[in-house]
């Protein structure tokens, strides 16, 4: 009787230290587990200058070998060109681009690395000069442009439409498209604006013969909506792009 229970204890023993063992190592797996997954310091903290010759042309703010913070570049003089914000790699916040000798010329709104939002230029007097927007990157049609004493800038020209209806002779239709003023400082588009913004991805360019654009339209098996759309990119005399969005409906539904 003695010998059975002796035997018994002997067992018991055994299958309580292998599961404690079993328990240890388990824990131990599960630590190096935790240290093979834990995140290390995967590049430069700190501001990094670059230089062309003695000239300081450039400094950007990293941490951990990513963009963050503030990001400067320079003109040959010292002063400041431009300044970036970034946030984890990409630019977002406020740019500032300088004129040489000190003062504010531009500033943009960025979000993601993309110009989001409202971009203001300025006189070297420190008066705006103009206002321009900007979404996921691409102008909109928004712009205001101010004389040096502050006015507005009005009377930008017209598109101007001219029709050549050939349907009923040789079953085309031709458009024709020019600016009031007769300026050659156009570029004339097929397309419509996508979600207010001029995407040149979806557009496509129409033929220019000095400031002149020809749209030749030809009749088609099928219907379409009885209506073209063109967009004018413009220069403005401050060196801006004026955008135009013209809807120009058609006699006839089966044109493309």
């Amino acid at each position: 009787m003695k010998s059975l229970n002796i035997s018994s204890l002997v067992v018991i023993a055994i299958f309580i230290l292998s599961g404690c063992g079993g328990n240890s190592s388990e824990n131990k797996n599960k630590q190096t587990l935790s240290d093979t997954i834990s995140v290390h310091d995967t590049g430069y903290t700190g501001i990094k200058k670059y230089t062309s010759g003695p000239n300081l042309i450039k400094e950007i703010t990293f941490k951990n070998g990513v963009r963050e913070g503030l990001m400067r570049s320079f003109y040959a003089g010292g002063r400041v060109r431009q300044t970036f914000i970034y946030r984890n790699g990409l630019r977002a916040d406020s740019s500032i681009w300088f004129y040489e000798e000190g003062q504010v010329f531009r500033t943009t709104l960025y979000k993601n690395d993309t110009m989001e939002g409202l971009q203001k230029q300025y006189y070297r007097t420190g008066k705006l000069k103009a206002k321009l927007m900007y979404k996921k990157g691409m102008r909109t049609p928004f712009l205001e442009e101010y004389t040096p004493d502050g006015k507005i800038v009005k009377g930008y020209p017209e598109v101007v439409v001219s029709i050549h209806d050939n349907y009923k002779t040789n079953s085309t239709f031709s458009v024709t498209l020019s600016l009031s003023d007769k300026s050659a400082k156009v570029k004339f588009f097929r397309g419509y604006l996508t979600d207010g913004a001029f995407d040149t991805t979806r557009v496509a360019r129409i033929k220019m013969f000095e400031g002149t654009g020809s749209l030749n339209l030809k009749k088609t098996s099928s219907a379409g909506p009885g209506y073209v759309g063109v967009i004018a990119e413009i220069i403005t005399g401050f060196g801006n792009k004026n955008l135009v969005y013209k809807k120009i409906t058609l006699p006839y539904k089966d044109l493309n």
